[in-house]
């Protein structure tokens, strides 16, 4: 039997984080990665590869972003965002259920984190396409948002992959953890391959295999009626095997197992993520409208910024009918949307007149749609002056379903509509872990030798997740997990 001092079952960012600082801690590592070479990378590949950190002003980010030039900086206002204010607002959009602990390790390291991915070859840069709007002649950030990847989640992992195949690890593609139990020597992880089954020692075992997001039947058991229906933003392969592994180890079910982030998506968009054609997620409804096929609004498109509502919409447009909806722009904001907007796989309308618009809008109701806009159109403040990258109170006034911010009437051509459905992108239930990234068990003990990091952690979200946490979450707690569980080996040798 083939022995290891940590094996890390699961090929995302958070598994290639774990593995990484296992091996530079001295441990003999193999990484178990249940999708093909072709399709690695979990979920994390199929993001847009943005951090949330906690950041005093520019002179942190130049440790991440050191080729920024000195024109950049003076055009750009990159603000602050203290661990203060990224502890409050996760834990409050969590309803203040997050495991505190966690969540303050993941953000008080966050930069420390991302300065050792740097370190180990993963580029960042700034979300200017993303996250900052022009203002008074800079480039103004918002949202708590300033750094993404080059190259976004798949270059987030080709780089760690890289990295990983430098040190020399035994990287196995195409290889499903199905059992785990304990053993005199730590762990026995039993792993189906094409070829056969094999079995694998290991004193440490990190899962990092993902939610459930991609099991259609634990989506309609858990999240509910309909979530059979939605489409996958991300990897197909994120079934819960790491979540039902470790429960049968004895670890504690933890978290919202009736909640998942999911997101306004392509109508027509493929039912599983497809590497090839990214950008199928609709996120910019904050400049616009959104109606349903009754022809009326059913959320405060400007409640928020729209990373921080944004996760919520993939549960909103589910239970709309027919679970479908659209996007309507015109002339004064069209051109202010992003490139998921832009490619050529998007399901886009284009009118030059409302009354046209309606008609090639399959299914509305036409004119209930038209009432709306007029309706909308009338109840907006224009007295208080647009600022996309502030929430500026430029709202309505007495409709039922008011739009908060960024409120423009909808009256000159031509006018754009794109029509979307659910992507549900990921889980937020999973298992109990400490800051270390230890699983624990009912009694909080931890499981010896058994850890977990990424999106199977339960714990961290709840009610709404805040865009960028998730690769931050997995990287800080992979990194301490991979740490430790080599740490660990070496106590026990």
């Amino acid at each position: 039997m083939q022995a290891y001092d940590v094996i890390v079952v699961g090929g995302g960012n958070a598994a290639l984080c774990a593995a990484i600082s296992a091996h530079e801690s001295g441990a003999r590592v193999a990484v178990l990665e249940r999708a093909p070479k072709e399709h690695r990378g979990g979920n994390s590949a199929y993001t847009g590869g943005a951090f949330r950190i906690a950041y005093r002003g520019v002179e942190d980010l130049l440790t991440l972003v050191p080729d920024l030039h000195p024109d950049e900086i003076q055009n750009s206002d990159f603000g602050s965002y203290t661990e203060d204010q990224f502890f409050q607002e996760a834990v409050s959009m969590s309803g203040y259920r997050a495991d505190a602990d966690v969540l303050d390790a993941v953000v008080s390291k966050s930069l420390d984190t991302m300065q050792w991915m740097r370190g180990h070859g993963v580029r960042f840069v700034p979300i200017y396409g993303r996250q900052s709007f022009k203002v008074d002649g800079k480039q103004k950030f918002w949202g708590g948002l300033t750094v993404e990847v080059s190259g976004g989640g798949l270059g987030l992992m080709e780089k760690l992959y890289a990295r990983a195949e430098a040190l020399g690890m035994d990287l196995r593609y195409g290889a499903r953890a199905q059992a785990l139990n304990r053993s005199a020597q730590g762990w026995e992880i039993q792993v189906k391959t094409d070829e056969a089954i094999e079995a694998l020692q290991a004193r440490s075992v990190i899962l990092a295999t993902g939610g459930f997001h991609a099991n259609v039947l634990w989506r309609s058991k858990y999240l509910g009626p309909n979530w059979d229906l939605a489409k996958v933003r991300g990897s197909r392969y994120n079934t819960g095997d790491g979540i039902s592994l470790a429960l049968s180890a004895g670890a504690v079910p933890h978290g919202n197992w009736t909640g998942c982030h999911a997101v306004f998506y392509d109508l027509n968009a493929p039912p599983f993520g497809d590497i090839n054609l990214l950008n199928q997620q609709k996120n910019y409804f904050t400049l616009g409208i959104v109606v349903n096929a009754d022809g009326k609004r059913f959320v405060d498109e400007g409640l928020d910024f729209r990373n921080y509502t944004y996760s919520g919409m993939g549960a909103r447009v589910l239970r709309e009918p027919g679970a479908v909806a659209w996007q309507v722009f015109d002339a004064k904001t069209v051109d202010m949307l992003p490139d998921e907007y832009r490619v050529k796989h998007a399901t886009k309308i284009t009118a030059d007149t409302l009354e046209e618009l309606a008609g090639k809008l399959e299914g509305i109701n036409q004119k209930a749609f038209l009432d709306t806009v007029r309706e909308f159109n009338a109840a907006v403040d224009t007295s208080r002056p647009f600022n996309p990258a502030a929430k500026d109170g430029r709202g309505t006034c007495g409709l039922a379903v008011p739009k908060s911010n960024w409120a423009h009437p909808l009256d000159t051509g031509p006018f754009v509509a794109y029509a979307v459905t659910c992507g549900i992108t990921c889980t937020y239930a999973g298992v109990k872990v400490n800051p270390q990234g230890q699983i624990l068990d009912e009694a909080d003990r931890p499981l010896p030798g058994l850890y977990a990091a990424g999106e199977m952690v339960g714990g961290l979200y709840y009610v709404k997740y805040a865009g960028g946490i998730g690769l931050t979450a997995g990287s800080v707690l992979g990194r301490s997990a991979g740490r430790h569980a080599a740490q660990l080996d070496k106590q026990i040798s």
